[in-house]
């Protein structure tokens, strides 16, 4: 058994990038990776000076799934109350960006439809293959994926198990950045870089109400979404915001 910690994490001024790091398994997923991911995206939550994470593959490869090695050993890589790769059930409140190369299939495409945002490369190549294998993707991936590009395109997906490219979900609207092969890290550190530099409540309370308001009962939607503005809005950081942009300077984030 390796003694190789199966995620790395790097952490670039306010920005977790967090790597698995099974490139022999092309990063697939077994229980030890979904506790350290969870982990370190409480990490992420519970840090003042961390703003934005990003998730990503070691050796070319975003990831290919859950460990069907473990899994017919009787492992099963999904944790209580966070789902599999500890984050399908349950996302950080901070934006989390996903960075594809190479594959991100089954599990690994749920993965990345968990994230917030995608990079990917031009030779990335997504799918949901599990009804190839008799099984269903149950992670997130039928439920995300028609949220995420036209809804009859990712029935068919589902429905046959094949896999689109990276230019397609870029096409669809499912990938935010396509970039050239091995480029996707980088490109997506300058993104987490960009939502890093504003205010981090109310980066915070825009992704909350941009991933809640869906759900919202139409008459309720303004009531709903009252505090969590008015918590930003009556924020020291609302205040510098104003006097920054008065006094013709950088804002200083405090996040309070």
């Amino acid at each position: 058994m390796s003694d190789k910690p199966p995620i790395d994490i790097d952490l670039q001024g306010a920005v977790l990038v967090i790597t698995i790091n099974r490139p022999e398994r092309r990063n697939a997923v077994n229980r030890a990776v979904s506790q350290a991911i969870a982990e370190a995206l409480d990490t992420l939550d519970a840090s003042a000076e961390l703003r934005v994470g990003i998730i990503t593959g070691a050796g070319g490869n975003f990831c290919s799934g859950m460990d069907l090695h473990a899994f017919a050993s009787g492992e099963r890589p999904e944790l209580e109350g966070r789902g599999f790769a500890g984050v399908t059930e349950r996302q950080p409140r901070k934006p989390l960006i996903a960075a594809v190369e190479g594959f991100a299939l089954a599990g690994g495409c749920e993965l990345a439809l968990a994230c917030d945002l995608i990079v990917a490369a031009q030779s990335a190549s997504f799918g949901l293959p599990e009804v190839q294998r008799g099984l269903v993707a149950g992670s997130g991936g039928l439920v995300r994926l028609q949220q995420r590009i036209p809804s009859g395109i990712a029935l068919e997906l589902a429905l046959t198990g094949a896999r689109f490219s990276a230019a397609d979900g870029h096409r669809w609207g499912l990938v935010n950045r396509l970039v050239p092969a091995g480029g996707a890290l980088g490109a997506a550190l300058d993104l987490a870089g960009e939502i890093a530099a504003n205010a981090p409540l109310a980066v915070t309370a825009s992704k909350e109400i941009m991933r809640q308001a869906p759900g919202w009962p139409l008459a309720e939607v303004w009531d709903r979404q009252r505090p969590l503005a008015d918590a930003v809005i009556g924020s020291q950081d609302a205040l510098e915001g104003a006097r920054a942009f008065a006094e013709k300077r950088l804002p200083v984030w405090q996040g309070r």
